[in-house]
């Protein structure tokens, strides 16, 4: 029985979650949550190029040859991907040069690829712009929550628009441990065990 196309948007944001149910996009949801400002610049970034290549990649559905279709929906992603590189490069070049090569990075993101062949490919424009769209701010959310959870150990701060706003008190000391790479696998993992409690709740 086929979903609705609100089923199909709320399922990215709880049940299909990519970093914390589907655990995939998991190498810049590591790399780039050192800050808020990173993990929701980057989760932004991600859902347009996954809204944008739903839609192209439904509907040219019929007429991509299935022998080449993940080459064709690798040629769609990367395109949406360099439009995002040349508008954060004009408008957000800050935070450009904070995500540096995970801009690019975002063609071999396998939450797009999977989205593009698992469902865009089958379906039609409205459902996969409702999937892209709760995907997309399912993992804005999931890099945002994460991101937020490290910067408040580790610095004390929440940074927007390049400003850091100390949040835990002059008192406090930070645990630097969470804004360095280990840090980042631990604290996914302790997300991943909330999930996983929620979820069985």
């Amino acid at each position: 029985m086929a979903k609705s196309i609100g089923q199909e948007f709320v399922k990215g944001l709880w049940a299909e979650v990519p970093p914390f149910r589907l655990v995939l996009g998991l190498c810049p949801t590591l790399a780039v949550t050192k800050t808020v400002e990173n993990g929701i610049g980057m989760g932004v970034a991600t859902t347009f190029v996954l809204v944008c290549s739903n839609l192209l990649v439904s509907a040219l559905r019929n007429i991509i040859p299935s022998k080449v279709r993940i080459a064709c929906f690798i040629i769609v992603i990367a395109t949406f991907v360099t439009v995002v590189e040349l508008v954060m490069q004009a408008f957000a070049y800050g935070l450009f040069l904070k995500l540096g090569i995970f801009i690019p990075l975002i063609v071999v993101n396998c939450i797009l690829l999977g989205r593009a062949e698992a469902f865009a490919s089958k379906n039609g424009l409205v459902h996969s712009l409702a999937d892209g769209l709760g995907i997309g701010i399912g993992f804005t959310l999931a890099l945002a929550a994460l991101s937020a959870f490290r910067e408040l150990l580790g610095n004390g701060t929440i940074t927007i628009w390049e400003k850091a706003i100390p949040v835990m008190g002059p008192s406090f000391q930070p645990f630097k441990f969470f804004v360095e790479a280990p840090g980042a696998f631990v604290c996914l993992g302790l997300m991943l065990c909330i999930m996983n409690l929620l979820g069985k709740k």
